[in-house]
């Protein structure tokens, strides 16, 4: 497990760094720039990722394949993840749009949205680059390929870093573009992570003969409708997570400046230790599939367990960081005394969560490479929308208790879905052990 996962880890932090390196470098604009920038990625993610997440059925498609020593399946899988990332990619565009051109009613204060919009209308066109990148990472790790995935998140942080730098600020003689110049920098370094994923298959394939290029290229409706009957499910519960967030973000945005930055910054932070159970989640799927695949149920079951174990130990770990070292680690940030004191609540909120958060995480993949993608959607729309958000609201305006009561419904919604997912894993594991 750990020699899949950790590689796998590695490419879900590089890929909340360039998130971390935006928020780091347009904070010498100030607490506006913070807020635009942080709102802004999270609403453009919220529409990405249900696209991204269509295209979590290939985590089970094609490891289960694989499982199987079906590799021209694996072949066929990622055609169609393909084909799918190129069909839903216009009328995502559009609908982005819609909603860039609707910002203006939602009532964020008016520094934060003079900044968002025009970030958002650069942000919007690296849609199509994330579907690719999605569909060729998921194929990628499903083979037990994950060393390329790394790479190209590292060299593409390398890239992201040196734009935003020449970009924010106008270095080396270019113009100072300021929020602006950070979304031309995650453009550009979304447009290179397809590229070199798309380069990392056609170098395996030349190196091993897996002879992708001699699968039929013919799209097959019935596989297409397969890849989104698995797909939707998890593409709804991604959503409907990330969906949270935004709303959370978009409620803070309503309040000060201050206080937006604040949760912009702890969001970071615990998206940071989150991406540890994500890529073990990942890792997870991939290990469960491949036992299922080989018909081997004990192994299947073990899988998740050992997954679930890495997942919980490392954010209890986080936890304690959080709760001995939260004034350093926001200073890292912002040395605004009010953005720091807020985020130090937040961070204790953060704190409370982290093992849960874990737990809802990792149980989410391995329930995925059992091909179980129903069971973590309807959780987390019961527990996020039915529970945290509304609390979170209550506490928030009507209780007068501010962004840090945004967070504490955050953190009844994922210690109920962690609870949740636990108890139907420990059902699934006795099923197939």
């Amino acid at each position: 497990m750990l020699a899949l996962a950790w590689p796998v880890i590695l490419a879900e932090i590089g890929w909340v760094a360039m998130g971390l390196v935006d928020t780091v470098i347009v904070s010498g604009l100030g607490p506006a720039a913070i807020g635009a920038v942080g709102l802004g990625s999270i609403l453009f993610m919220t529409l990405a990722i249900f696209g991204m997440g269509l295209l979590l059925g290939l985590d089970t498609l094609v490891s289960q394949a694989y499982g199987a020593r079906r590799l021209d399946e694996c072949h066929r899988w990622l055609l169609h993840g393909i084909y799918l990332g190129l069909l839903i990619a216009p009328p995502m565009l559009a609908a982005g749009s819609l909603a860039i051109a609707s910002l203006p009613l939602w009532g964020f204060a008016p520094e934060v949205l003079r900044l968002t919009v025009p970030y958002l209308r650069i942000l919007i066109w690296s849609l199509l680059p994330l579907l690719l990148y999605a569909a060729f990472r998921r194929y990628l790790q499903a083979m037990g390929m994950v060393t390329p995935v790394t790479l190209a998140l590292i060299t593409a942080n390398v890239i992201n870093a040196a734009a935003n730098w020449l970009l924010v600020f106008g270095h080396w003689g270019l113009p100072a573009m300021g929020t602006r110049g950070s979304a031309w920098a995650t453009l550009l370094s979304r447009i290179y992570l397809a590229a070199a994923l798309a380069a990392a298959i056609v170098y395996y394939e030349a190196r091993s003969r897996l002879h992708v290029r001699r699968v039929s290229w013919k799209l097959e409706w019935r596989r297409l409708d397969r890849l989104i009957r698995l797909g939707l499910p998890a593409a709804t519960q991604v959503t409907l997570e990330m969906g949270v967030f935004s709303a959370v973000s978009a409620l803070a945005g309503k309040l000060d400046a201050i206080s937006l930055a604040s949760h912009q910054i702890v969001l970071n932070l615990a998206s940071l230790t989150f991406m540890v159970p994500l890529g073990t989640a990942s890792a997870g799927a991939v290990r469960v599939g491949h036992a299922v695949g080989r018909r081997d149920p004990d192994g299947a079951a073990h899988a998740g367990w050992a997954a679930l174990l890495l997942g919980v130990a490392f954010m209890s770990s986080a936890s304690l960081v959080f709760l001995l070292f939260p004034a350093p680690l926001l200073r890292l940030f912002s040395t605004d005394r009010g953005v720091v004191a807020t985020g130090i609540s937040l961070l204790i909120v953060a704190a409370v969560f982290q093992p849960f958060d874990g737990l809802q995480g990792v149980a989410t993949g391995v329930l995925r490479g059992a091909g179980d993608t129903r069971t973590p959607m309807a959780a987390n729309l019961a527990a996020h929308w039915g529970l945290g958000l509304p609390l979170g609201y209550c506490l928030c305006f009507w209780a007068g208790w501010g962004v840090v009561g945004l967070w504490i419904g955050l953190a009844a919604s994922l210690i109920l879905v962690g609870l949740v997912l636990l108890g139907v894993w420990t059902r699934r594991a006795g099923a197939l052990g």
